[in-house]
Protein backbone atom coordinates (compact mmCIF):
# COMPACT_ATOMS: atom_id res chain seq x y z
CA UNK A 1 0.00 0.00 0.00
CA UNK A 2 1.39 3.61 -0.92
CA UNK A 3 1.95 6.69 1.86
CA UNK A 4 0.73 9.95 1.39
CA UNK A 5 3.18 12.20 2.70
CA UNK A 6 2.34 16.14 2.84
CA UNK A 7 4.90 19.03 4.12
CA UNK A 8 7.85 21.05 3.82
CA UNK A 9 9.81 20.76 0.54
CA UNK A 10 13.08 23.01 1.38
CA UNK A 11 16.38 23.52 1.03
CA UNK A 12 18.24 23.87 3.95
CA UNK A 13 21.51 25.19 4.40
CA UNK A 14 23.45 23.60 7.41
CA UNK A 15 26.76 24.41 9.66
CA UNK A 16 28.51 22.33 12.18
CA UNK A 17 31.52 22.75 13.71
CA UNK A 18 33.33 20.72 10.82
CA UNK A 19 31.77 21.76 8.10
CA UNK A 20 29.13 24.32 6.03
CA UNK A 21 27.15 22.94 3.26
CA UNK A 22 24.91 25.06 1.57
CA UNK A 23 21.33 24.40 0.04
CA UNK A 24 20.89 20.76 0.27
CA UNK A 25 17.69 19.06 -0.13
CA UNK A 26 15.85 19.25 3.40
CA UNK A 27 12.13 19.77 4.57
CA UNK A 28 9.87 16.99 6.63
CA UNK A 29 8.32 16.00 3.54
CA UNK A 30 11.41 15.05 1.81
CA UNK A 31 13.11 13.42 4.77
CA UNK A 32 10.56 11.55 5.41
CA UNK A 33 9.79 10.51 1.98
CA UNK A 34 12.81 9.15 1.42
CA UNK A 35 13.05 6.98 4.19
CA UNK A 36 9.59 6.06 3.35
CA UNK A 37 10.52 4.60 0.14
CA UNK A 38 12.71 1.80 1.28
CA UNK A 39 9.58 -0.08 1.86
CA UNK A 40 7.13 0.92 -1.16
CA UNK A 41 5.32 3.24 -2.78
CA UNK A 42 5.26 7.02 -1.65
CA UNK A 43 3.13 9.81 -2.70
CA UNK A 44 4.75 13.14 -2.05
CA UNK A 45 2.46 16.69 -1.47
CA UNK A 46 4.57 19.92 -1.17
CA UNK A 47 5.68 22.86 -3.02
CA UNK A 48 8.92 24.58 -4.72
CA UNK A 49 10.22 27.68 -6.13
CA UNK A 50 11.40 28.11 -9.90
CA UNK A 51 15.25 28.05 -8.02
CA UNK A 52 14.39 24.35 -6.94
CA UNK A 53 17.33 22.27 -8.49
CA UNK A 54 16.67 19.78 -10.84
CA UNK A 55 18.86 17.34 -9.50
CA UNK A 56 16.76 17.62 -6.56
CA UNK A 57 13.59 16.57 -8.35
CA UNK A 58 15.68 13.45 -9.83
CA UNK A 59 16.59 12.51 -6.54
CA UNK A 60 13.28 12.03 -5.74
CA UNK A 61 12.19 9.99 -9.19
CA UNK A 62 15.16 7.56 -8.30
CA UNK A 63 13.32 7.12 -5.02
CA UNK A 64 10.32 6.38 -6.83
CA UNK A 65 8.53 8.98 -5.15
CA UNK A 66 5.32 9.99 -7.19
CA UNK A 67 5.79 13.71 -7.41
CA UNK A 68 2.64 14.73 -9.54
CA UNK A 69 1.41 16.46 -5.88
CA UNK A 70 4.38 18.89 -6.02
CA UNK A 71 3.56 22.60 -6.84
CA UNK A 72 6.17 24.29 -8.57
CA UNK A 73 5.51 28.16 -8.60
CA UNK A 74 6.70 31.27 -9.86
CA UNK A 75 9.60 32.32 -7.18
CA UNK A 76 11.87 31.29 -4.23
CA UNK A 77 11.91 27.65 -2.64
CA UNK A 78 11.57 27.82 1.22
CA UNK A 79 14.98 28.29 2.54
CA UNK A 80 16.26 27.44 6.22
CA UNK A 81 19.37 28.02 7.72
CA UNK A 82 20.59 26.76 10.82
CA UNK A 83 23.95 26.10 13.16
CA UNK A 84 24.78 23.37 15.41
CA UNK A 85 27.17 23.53 18.42
CA UNK A 86 29.85 20.80 19.20
CA UNK A 87 27.36 18.59 21.07
CA UNK A 88 25.02 18.72 18.50
CA UNK A 89 21.49 18.67 20.50
CA UNK A 90 22.07 22.47 20.19
CA UNK A 91 21.10 24.88 17.24
CA UNK A 92 20.18 27.78 16.28
CA UNK A 93 18.56 29.22 13.08
CA UNK A 94 20.21 31.84 11.27
CA UNK A 95 17.88 32.21 8.49
CA UNK A 96 14.24 31.63 7.42
CA UNK A 97 12.63 32.29 3.67
CA UNK A 98 9.61 31.12 3.47
CA UNK A 99 9.15 31.74 -0.09
CA UNK A 100 6.05 30.17 -1.96
CA UNK A 101 5.72 27.98 0.86
CA UNK A 102 4.30 30.85 2.88
CA UNK A 103 1.35 30.76 0.71
CA UNK A 104 1.27 26.74 0.17
CA UNK A 105 -1.99 24.77 0.44
CA UNK A 106 -2.07 21.32 -0.09
CA UNK A 107 -4.02 20.06 -3.40
CA UNK A 108 -4.57 16.84 -3.63
CA UNK A 109 -4.74 14.80 -6.85
CA UNK A 110 -7.55 12.20 -7.11
CA UNK A 111 -5.32 9.64 -7.05
CA UNK A 112 -4.05 10.36 -3.64
CA UNK A 113 -7.41 10.97 -2.15
CA UNK A 114 -7.71 7.13 -1.72
CA UNK A 115 -4.06 6.69 0.11
CA UNK A 116 -4.68 4.19 3.12
CA UNK A 117 -1.59 5.36 4.91
CA UNK A 118 -1.42 9.30 5.45
CA UNK A 119 1.63 10.96 6.86
CA UNK A 120 1.11 14.70 8.05
CA UNK A 121 4.60 16.14 8.37
CA UNK A 122 5.36 18.84 10.19
CA UNK A 123 3.27 21.92 8.83
CA UNK A 124 0.81 24.11 10.15
CA UNK A 125 -2.32 22.31 11.81
CA UNK A 126 -4.54 24.18 9.95
CA UNK A 127 -2.90 23.17 6.52
CA UNK A 128 -3.12 19.47 7.84
CA UNK A 129 -7.01 19.64 8.62
CA UNK A 130 -7.10 20.98 4.67
CA UNK A 131 -5.30 17.55 3.43
CA UNK A 132 -7.42 15.82 5.64
CA UNK A 133 -10.74 17.25 4.58
CA UNK A 134 -9.80 15.91 1.16
CA UNK A 135 -8.85 12.10 2.01
CA UNK A 136 -11.48 9.29 1.86
CA UNK A 137 -11.51 7.00 4.74
CA UNK A 138 -7.66 6.92 5.30
CA UNK A 139 -6.93 3.16 7.32
CA UNK A 140 -4.63 5.04 9.18
CA UNK A 141 -2.92 8.52 9.92
CA UNK A 142 -0.05 10.33 11.36
CA UNK A 143 0.45 13.45 11.82
CA UNK A 144 4.07 14.89 13.36
CA UNK A 145 4.37 18.74 14.94
CA UNK A 146 6.74 20.92 16.65
CA UNK A 147 6.57 23.22 19.44
CA UNK A 148 5.97 26.49 17.26
CA UNK A 149 2.47 25.17 16.74
CA UNK A 150 2.18 24.71 20.32
CA UNK A 151 2.21 28.29 21.16
CA UNK A 152 0.67 30.15 17.97
CA UNK A 153 -2.22 27.65 16.52
CA UNK A 154 -2.78 25.12 19.74
CA UNK A 155 -6.91 25.62 19.08
CA UNK A 156 -6.06 24.14 15.55
CA UNK A 157 -4.01 21.31 16.93
CA UNK A 158 -6.16 20.34 19.60
CA UNK A 159 -8.60 19.86 16.87
CA UNK A 160 -6.51 18.02 14.87
CA UNK A 161 -5.42 15.74 17.46
CA UNK A 162 -9.31 14.31 17.47
CA UNK A 163 -8.80 13.22 13.88
CA UNK A 164 -5.71 11.16 14.40
CA UNK A 165 -4.93 7.35 14.68
CA UNK A 166 -1.19 8.22 15.62
CA UNK A 167 0.28 11.38 17.11
CA UNK A 168 3.95 11.99 17.00
CA UNK A 169 5.78 14.94 19.34
CA UNK A 170 9.52 14.90 21.61
CA UNK A 171 9.43 14.98 24.82
CA UNK A 172 10.04 18.77 25.25
CA UNK A 173 6.62 18.99 23.21
CA UNK A 174 4.78 16.62 25.24
CA UNK A 175 5.36 18.97 28.15
CA UNK A 176 4.37 21.44 26.70
CA UNK A 177 1.10 20.02 25.76
CA UNK A 178 0.09 18.39 28.74
CA UNK A 179 2.62 19.93 31.65
CA UNK A 180 3.64 16.84 32.82
CA UNK A 181 7.20 16.76 33.42
CA UNK A 182 7.06 12.77 32.72
CA UNK A 183 6.85 11.09 30.19
CA UNK A 184 4.41 8.33 30.95
CA UNK A 185 1.69 10.81 32.48
CA UNK A 186 2.09 12.71 29.39
CA UNK A 187 1.31 9.85 27.35
CA UNK A 188 -2.22 8.99 29.48
CA UNK A 189 -2.94 13.11 29.04
CA UNK A 190 -2.45 12.53 25.39
CA UNK A 191 -4.64 9.94 24.53
CA UNK A 192 -7.07 11.58 26.34
CA UNK A 193 -6.60 14.03 23.17
CA UNK A 194 -7.80 11.69 20.77
CA UNK A 195 -5.31 9.29 19.09
CA UNK A 196 -4.90 5.96 20.09
CA UNK A 197 -1.44 5.44 18.99
CA UNK A 198 1.16 8.16 20.66
CA UNK A 199 4.98 8.24 19.82
CA UNK A 200 7.08 10.70 22.29
CA UNK A 201 10.57 10.76 20.60
CA UNK A 202 13.44 11.25 22.42
CA UNK A 203 16.64 11.64 20.16
CA UNK A 204 19.58 9.82 20.95
CA UNK A 205 17.16 8.17 23.63
CA UNK A 206 15.24 6.68 21.20
CA UNK A 207 11.26 6.86 21.59
CA UNK A 208 8.30 5.48 23.58
CA UNK A 209 5.08 4.13 22.27
CA UNK A 210 1.85 4.44 24.10
CA UNK A 211 -1.00 2.01 21.69
CA UNK A 212 -4.07 -0.31 22.13
CA UNK A 213 -1.31 -3.03 23.18
CA UNK A 214 0.30 -1.27 26.04
CA UNK A 215 4.09 0.25 26.06
CA UNK A 216 6.92 0.07 23.45
CA UNK A 217 10.17 1.43 24.47
CA UNK A 218 12.15 1.44 21.11
CA UNK A 219 15.77 1.73 20.95
CA UNK A 220 17.99 4.64 18.62
CA UNK A 221 20.72 3.03 16.85
CA UNK A 222 24.31 3.65 18.74
CA UNK A 223 26.49 6.14 16.38
CA UNK A 224 30.01 6.55 17.26
CA UNK A 225 30.17 9.63 15.60
CA UNK A 226 27.01 12.05 14.56
CA UNK A 227 27.44 14.24 11.39
CA UNK A 228 24.60 16.30 11.21
CA UNK A 229 21.28 15.38 12.99
CA UNK A 230 19.14 17.63 10.73
CA UNK A 231 15.72 15.58 9.16
CA UNK A 232 16.23 12.42 11.51
CA UNK A 233 13.40 12.73 13.09
CA UNK A 234 11.10 13.18 9.99
CA UNK A 235 13.05 10.21 8.87
CA UNK A 236 11.75 7.83 11.80
CA UNK A 237 8.22 8.73 11.46
CA UNK A 238 8.49 8.46 7.44
CA UNK A 239 10.44 4.66 7.71
CA UNK A 240 7.95 3.80 10.37
CA UNK A 241 4.77 4.68 7.90
CA UNK A 242 6.57 2.97 4.64
CA UNK A 243 6.73 -0.25 6.84
CA UNK A 244 3.35 0.05 8.40
CA UNK A 245 2.46 0.39 4.71
CA UNK A 246 4.09 -2.38 3.47
CA UNK A 247 3.31 -5.00 6.05
CA UNK A 248 0.55 -7.25 6.02
CA UNK A 249 -2.49 -7.42 9.05
CA UNK A 250 -3.31 -5.01 11.54
CA UNK A 251 -1.42 -1.57 12.11
CA UNK A 252 -0.98 -2.92 15.99
CA UNK A 253 1.04 -6.17 15.01
CA UNK A 254 3.48 -4.29 12.93
CA UNK A 255 4.39 -0.52 14.74
CA UNK A 256 6.59 -1.62 17.40
CA UNK A 257 8.86 -3.40 14.20
CA UNK A 258 8.28 -0.50 12.07
CA UNK A 259 9.65 1.98 14.53
CA UNK A 260 12.40 -0.34 14.83
CA UNK A 261 12.75 0.78 11.31
CA UNK A 262 12.80 4.56 11.53
CA UNK A 263 14.48 4.27 14.67
CA UNK A 264 17.40 3.13 11.92
CA UNK A 265 17.03 4.83 8.84
CA UNK A 266 16.90 7.90 10.99
CA UNK A 267 20.43 6.88 12.08
CA UNK A 268 21.47 6.71 8.65
CA UNK A 269 20.44 10.29 8.47
CA UNK A 270 22.17 11.65 11.01
CA UNK A 271 25.90 10.00 9.35
CA UNK A 272 25.64 12.58 6.83
CA UNK A 273 24.57 16.53 6.00
CA UNK A 274 21.10 16.48 4.98
CA UNK A 275 19.72 13.59 2.81
CA UNK A 276 23.22 12.98 1.57
CA UNK A 277 23.91 9.80 3.62
CA UNK A 278 20.21 8.64 3.50
CA UNK A 279 20.19 8.31 -0.33
CA UNK A 280 22.96 6.28 -1.14
CA UNK A 281 21.53 3.49 1.34
CA UNK A 282 20.05 -0.08 0.70
CA UNK A 283 17.60 -2.26 2.09
CA UNK A 284 19.54 -4.44 2.68
CA UNK A 285 21.90 -2.19 5.16
CA UNK A 286 18.71 -1.09 7.16
CA UNK A 287 17.60 -4.59 7.79
CA UNK A 288 21.39 -5.38 8.43
CA UNK A 289 20.88 -2.60 11.36
CA UNK A 290 17.93 -3.42 12.26
CA UNK A 291 19.46 -7.44 13.02
CA UNK A 292 21.83 -5.60 15.36
CA UNK A 293 19.37 -3.42 17.25
CA UNK A 294 17.69 -6.57 18.07
CA UNK A 295 20.49 -8.55 19.01
CA UNK A 296 21.37 -5.13 21.62
CA UNK A 297 18.48 -5.09 23.17
CA UNK A 298 17.07 -9.07 23.22
CA UNK A 299 17.66 -10.65 27.06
Amino acid sequence: MSVLIVGSTALDSITTPTASNPRLLGGSASHAAVAASFFGPVKLVGVVGEDFPKRYLQLYKRHRIDLLGLQVLPGKTFHWAGEYEANMNNRRTLKTELGVFETFTPALPAAYQTAPFVLLANIAPALQHHVLDQMRRPKFVVADTMDLWLKVALPDLLKLIKRLDGFVLNDSEAQQLTGEDNVFTALKKIHKLGPKHVVIKQGSHGSILSGPRGLFICPAYPLRKVVDPTGAGDSFVGGMMGYLAAAKGPVDEHIRRAMTYGSVVASFCCEGFGLQCTTKITRAQINGRVEELERLTRF
